[in-house]
């Protein structure tokens, strides 16, 4: 083999190896910064624009939110390095499982079939939700 062979297989094989880091760097999911009461409603307004928001839950983790808007309950948690949003009769939020001090709301979704939201106590009582 000649000498310019080798150098440009050198130089193929470390352009591959940085191409491979980079996507592998480019995949590790950032940490998200946890919700409050008011990034949770700005991120339900904007997947949600017109719904009136009654009232929001935010997760004591920081890391969903429970919002009543009418007879919706609009869904928000983190799933992977993002968050999801999803809406579901109000009725079927206020019978979720709570356990634990997290409470599992079926979305019947198969790209996101469950929110787990770590909140004090669940459901509201009736003066609070309304």
């Amino acid at each position: 083999m000649d000498k310019a062979f080798l150098i440009q297989l050198a130089g193929s094989a470390a352009a591959v190896m940085a191409l491979v880091g980079l996507a592998a760097w480019a995949k590790i999911a950032k940490p998200l910064t946890p919700l409050d009461d008011a990034r949770a409603r700005r991120l339900l307004a904007q997947e949600f624009p017109g719904k009136p928001l009654e009232r929001v839950w935010v997760a004591t983790d920081g890391r969903g939110a429970v919002a009543r808007s009418g007879a919706s309950a609009l869904v928000l948690f983190e799933l992977g390095d993002g968050y999801v949003a999803r809406h579901v009769p109000w009725a079927q939020a206020v019978s979720s499982s709570f356990r634990d001090g997290v409470v599992k709301i079926d979305l019947s979704d198969v790209a996101a079939p469950m929110a787990r939201i770590a909140l004090d106590r669940w459901p509201p009582s009736p003066r609070e939700a309304a």
